[in-house]
């Protein structure tokens, strides 16, 4: 049954993650594609002829709608705002419309017009649904706790994208964490057995990429890339072939465990495959506070050891810190923001603690009287709290400010983006050559960034760059760039104007 289907993805508001001011230094304008959608894309019969608008890049028109039969509908909690606006949007026109993805299989109950939910992993739900829709029997929702076998999956159909709009793509390996984060979502949905792809199924993803011309940065979004050790060695020694069969097209990132630090085979594999940076989940130093979250993978290490070896491999950490844990220490903000500069980690994703829904935190907060409603999903803009913490509020939120004031200091961001280099081996980690995109980058950044208020900091870092790791002068580049969306986003939040408060 030949049928049109339009798939949009909702607009990502401003955040610390999404980048927006650094895009146009690299003439991007989107960080990365929706990943799911071109999934579901591939799931589809061969005679459903699929078009994708994702917000993020194009607006949507009324034209886009004409000869449309279903629209497909995905979002994350962060995106629920713009979904709403999709859908008011789509309502004169009366097309079906399909929802699914993380904010529609938490929340779905309290969604009204979508005509029909696509709940869990799709690879479960969609052929329930599509069985149905063809027989013109529909139901509301189909929803499935079996988990699929991914090894099943074709490669997502990276054709309907614009690639040269992304600064990134992305690809998944494996989905499920094996530990058991109180606050953490990923397990609630995904499990805690990780489930990976078999090793020439992800060559073969990565074919079809490269296929369409792709070349440059590539974000394995696992939830936890060494959730099973074996398996991730056995795909590491997959992707190192590949990426010297073909000259090393993509540099990877990914999300791991700190545990991470303590397997050099599986540290040397990604740095030879071309791996050069990892987010990790540190949340916080207090190994009081990490055993009661339950984030015990973290409490029998020396974290800031454990940063500072994956480092000194030649990968970049990009650490998650939270603040809003029940019965932190009080001096909490000082003891994130001294970890933080003394690790070098000059991405720092630190934000104010937020209950997801179906989450163990959830069902206790929920019990004990203290969830106030639904996360907004935006842990760093929306200064505000969808639960009771254990201290005053208005305390945490402007103790959270200060931690950003600090952080994203134009000197203190640049002295960390210097202790990483320092900490770095001097030789040129990233795999990849150096593109007249990233010249045509570093000229926008230098006359941008030198004429700017932290032109002075900016300047002193990179000849201090030259100096200390010249070999990675271009990641130097990548971190002053970043730097000033960084800078730009914390006015926006905090502006000077707020007198800040010293700790």
């Amino acid at each position: 049954m030949k049928k049109n289907i339009l798939m949009i993805y909702p607009k990502i508001p401003a955040t610390y993650w999404s980048f927006k001011h650094t895009l146009p230094f690299a003439k991007k304008k989107s960080l990365m594609p929706p990943l799911g959608l071109i999934t579901v894309a591939a799931l589809l019969p061969s005679d459903y002829q699929v078009k994708l608008i994702d917000l993020n890049i194009a607006p949507l028109k009324k034209k886009d709608l004409k000869n449309i039969d279903l629209i497909f509908l995905s979002a994350m909690i962060v995106q629920k705002k713009s979904f709403h606006e999709v859908i008011n949007f789509i309502k004169e026109f009366k097309i079906p419309i399909v929802a699914g993805g993380p904010y529609p299989s938490s929340s779905f109950e309290k969604i009204d017009g979508v005509d029909f939910f696509i709940l869990n992993e799709a690879e479960k739900t969609l052929p329930l649904f599509l069985k149905d829709y063809e027989k013109g029997c529909p139901q509301k929702s189909y929803a499935s706790k079996e988990k699929p076998d991914i090894t099943l999956l074709p490669p997502p159909r990276f054709d309907l994208l614009k690639i040269n709009d992304y600064s990134s793509m992305s690809l998944q390996s494996s989905r499920g964490c094996p530990f058991n984060c109180e606050f953490c979502d990923i397990i609630e949905m995904f499990g805690r057995v990780p489930r990976y792809k078999k090793p020439e199924q992800f060559v073969n993803e990565l074919n079809t990429l490269f296929k369409v011309g792709y070349k440059g940065p590539l974000f394995i979004v696992d939830d936890n890339f060494i959730g099973n050790k074996t398996a991730a060695k056995n795909l590491l020694q997959a992707i190192l072939s590949w990426q010297q069969k073909n000259k090393f097209p993509f540099s990877f990132f990914t999300e791991t465990s700190i545990n991470l630090a303590k397997s050099d085979e599986i540290l040397d594999l990604m740095v030879k495959a071309g791996f050069n940076m990892v987010f990790i989940g540190i949340e916080t130093t207090d190994p009081e506070t990490l055993k009661k979250t339950q984030k015990i993978q973290n409490v029998n290490l020396d974290l800031l050891e454990s940063v500072k070896k994956i480092q000194k491999k030649g990968l970049e950490v990009l650490g998650g810190f939270i603040l809003g844990f029940d019965d932190e220490p009080e001096n909490i903000f000082e003891l994130q923001i001294d970890f933080i500069q003394k690790a070098g980690i000059p991405l720092a994703m630190i934000g104010l603690m937020m209950v997801l829904p179906h989450t163990q935190l959830y069902k206790r907060l929920q019990k004990e009287g203290r969830l106030l409603g639904e996360s907004h999903g935006n842990n760093t803009h929306e200064m505000d709290l969808n639960f009771i913490p254990t201290r005053p509020k208005d305390e945490l939120i402007a103790g959270y400010k200060r931690v950003l004031q600090e952080l994203y200091n134009p000197k203190k961001y640049f002295a960390r983006s210097l202790t990483l280099l320092k900490t770095f081996p001097k030789k040129n980690f990233i795999s990849r050559p150096i593109t007249k995109g990233d010249l045509s980058t570093f000229f926008r950044s230098f006359f941008k960034q030198t004429f700017s208020a932290h032109g002075f900091q900016y300047l002193k870092f990179l000849l201090q760059a030259l100096k200390y790791n010249r070999q990675n002068f271009h990641f130097a580049v990548n971190l002053a760039v970043k730097g000033y969306h960084f800078f730009k986003i914390t006015e926006e939040i905090c502006p000077s104007s707020e007198k800040m408060v010293s700790f």
